[in-house]
C-alpha cells in the first residue's frame, strides 16, 4: 500500500468513526418555577405541568410551589395572622430558586406567575437578588398596575396601583423607561376585558358604581411582550391551554408539539393535605388528618369497594403516593378534628402529579340545616355567563353564578332533601367539556361535598 493510499484509508476510518459516534444530547431545557396566585396552592398547575410533560419537558425540572401563607394581608406594612407580606413571599421565592439550581445543576430558571404570583415574581427579581437567576419571566393575570388605584381604599396594600409596592416595582428602568426590570425576557399575558381583577368598576372589590382607576390593560407592562387572550378569565390566562401555547413558545422559541395531555395507565398521585388558619386557607399541614381514597363509579359517584389508599398526614404533610388508575374516577375522603368529612369528587387523572394538594373544609354554620351541601368548583378558572354552560344537579345554569365577567369559581347547592342520592354536574365551554357526579352525604353528620374540575 503506498502512502497515499494509507493516507485515504486513515481518513476514511476516521470518517466513518465520527459518523458512528452517538450525536450529542441536546442541552436540557431550564428548570421552570409555577407561582400560584392570592389564596390558592400549587395544584393550580397540575394542568400546565401535564402539558409540559407531555411536550417532553423533564419531570424532574418543573417545580410548583406552595406558598405557606397564600393570602396576602389588608395592608402589607401591618403584621396580619396566617397572611403574607411582600417580602416573606419573595424571600420564601428565592429559597425555593436556591434549591431547585442546586438540584439540577442549572444557573438560571424561568419563573411562571398567576395574579399575586406575578407580584412575588417581579419583587424577587428586583428587589430579592433574582435577576441574575431567571432568564424569562411569564405573569398570567397579575394585576401589575393594581386591582384598584386609589389612595382612600387601603392605601398599603400590595394591590393598590397607587400604594409603595406597585409604585416602586413600575419604576421607569432603562432609557425606554421600562416598568421590567432588565436582563429578563417578559411576557404578560390577560384576558381583553373579562379578568375580574381589571376592570374600570369597583364591582369585584364591593364598590359597584365606584371607579377603579384600573383599566383592562392594567396587567400589562412596559418593556414586557404583552399577550391578549380574548375572554379568557383571572385564571385562564395562566392555566388554559391557550395560555400554555403562549407560555411554551415565549420559553423555547417555537409552538409546543400537543397541547393535548398525554396519558399515562397507572399514575402516581400524591399532594399536601391542608387547612384554614385565622387569616384564610394556609398551605400548611394538617398533622394527624387522615385522607381515604375510594374508586367510584363514574356515572353514579357509587364506591367500588373500600378505600385503595389510605394515610395520616404527617409533619410533610404528604397524603400519598397513590397509584391511580387513569381510567377511574376516585373520592378523596379528609377526615380531621375541628373540621368537617370532606368528600372530593374528581374525574380520572390521565397523568401522575405531585401537587394534587387536598384542603379540609368547615360546613358553615347557615348551611347546617340543609340535608347535604355541594359545592362544584372550578380552581383552574372561573364560570362566565352566557360563556360556558355549567349545570349541577339539573340546574342550568347552576346557582350563585352571575351573568357577564367571569368572577365566581364555585356554585353551592344546598339539597332541602335526599341525602345519599347521586349529583351530578356538567361544565362545557369551548372545546373543554367535564362531568362529575358524586353522593351528597348528608350534613346531618358534619359532611361536606365537593365535585372538583379539572379543567
Amino acid at each position: 500500500m503506498n502512502r497515499r493510499h494509507a493516507l485515504w484509508s486513515l481518513a476514511a476510518a476516521a470518517l466513518l468513526a465520527a459518523c458512528a459516534a452517538p450525536a450529542p444530547k441536546p442541552p436540557a431545557p431550564p428548570p421552570v418555577v409555577f407561582v400560584h396566585g392570592n389564596g390558592d396552592s400549587a395544584a393550580l398547575w397540575t394542568t400546565t405541568i401535564w402539558r409540559f410533560e407531555s411536550n417532553g419537558w423533564p419531570r424532574e425540572r418543573l417545580l410548583a410551589i406552595d406558598l405557606p401563607y397564600p393570602l396576602a394581608r389588608d395592608e402589607d406594612n401591618v403584621a396580619q395572622a396566617g397572611r403574607s407580606s411582600t417580602t416573606e413571599q419573595a424571600q420564601f421565592l428565592a429559597a425555593q430558586v436556591d434549591q431547585l439550581l442546586a438540584r439540577t445543576g442549572a444557573t438560571q430558571v424561568v419563573l411562571v406567575g398567576n395574579s399575586r404570583g406575578g407580584n412575588t415574581i417581579r419583587n424577587y427579581v428586583q428587589n430579592h437578588g433574582g435577576a441574575a437567576k431567571v432568564s424569562a419571566a411569564v405573569l398570567g393575570g397579575t394585576p401589575n398596575h393594581g386591582v384598584w388605584a386609589l389612595k382612600e381604599f387601603r392605601p398599603n396594600s400590595e394591590f393598590n396601583g397607587v400604594g409603595p409596592f406597585l409604585v416602586a416595582l413600575n419604576v421607569p428602568k432603562g432609557t425606554a423607561g421600562d416598568e421590567v426590570t432588565p436582563g429578563v425576557r417578559w411576557m404578560t399575558i390577560r384576558s381583553d376585558d373579562n379578568d375580574k381583577f381589571a376592570q374600570p368598576d369597583g364591582v369585584w372589590i364591593g364598590a359597584k358604581g365606584k371607579p377603579t382607576n384600573v383599566t383592562f390593560d392594567g396587567p400589562a407592562l412596559k418593556g414586557a411582550k404583552n399577550v391578549v387572550l380574548p375572554q379568557r378569565d383571572h385564571r385562564e390566562v395562566s392555566f388554559h391551554p391557550q395560555a400554555f401555547a403562549q407560555t411554551y413558545e415565549f420559553i423555547t422559541g417555537r409552538a409546543p408539539a400537543t397541547l393535548a395531555v398525554t396519558a399515562e395507565a397507572q399514575p402516581v398521585l400524591d399532594g399536601t393535605l391542608s387547612g384554614l388558619g385565622p387569616g384564610g386557607p394556609t398551605n400548611l399541614p394538617l398533622v394527624g388528618a387522615t385522607v381515604e381514597v375510594y374508586a367510584v363509579d363514574a356515572a353514579t359517584g357509587a364506591r367500588q369497594g373500600g378505600p385503595r389508599h389510605r394515610k395520616q398526614i404527617g409533619e410533610d404533610g404528604r397524603w400519598g403516593p397513590f397509584t391511580a388508575d387513569s381510567r377511574t374516577a376516585y373520592e378523596f375522603v379528609i377526615s380531621a378534628p375541628g373540621y368537617a368529612t370532606t368528600h372530593v369528587y374528581r374525574s380520572p387523572f390521565p397523568r401522575s402529579s405531585s401537587v394534587v394538594n387536598l384542603r379540609a373544609e368547615r360546613l358553615a354554620e347557615a348551611d347546617k340545616g340543609a340535608a347535604s351541601v355541594v359545592t362544584l368548583t372550578r380552581p383552574r378558572g372561573y364560570f362566565g355567563l352566557p360563556r360556558d354552560r355549567v349545570v349541577l344537579d339539573g340546574m342550568d345554569p347552576a346557582p350563585g353564578i352571575p351573568p357577564g365577567v367571569a368572577g365566581v369559581s364555585s356554585s353551592k347547592l344546598k339539597l332541602g332533601s335526599g341525602a345519599g342520592r347521586p349529583v351530578a354536574a356538567e361544565y362545557r365551554s369551548g372545546v373543554i367539556e367535564e362531568r362529575l357526579v358524586g353522593v351528597a352525604w348528608p350534613a346531618a353528620e358534619n359532611r361536606v361535598v365537593v365535585l372538583e374540575l379539572t379543567n
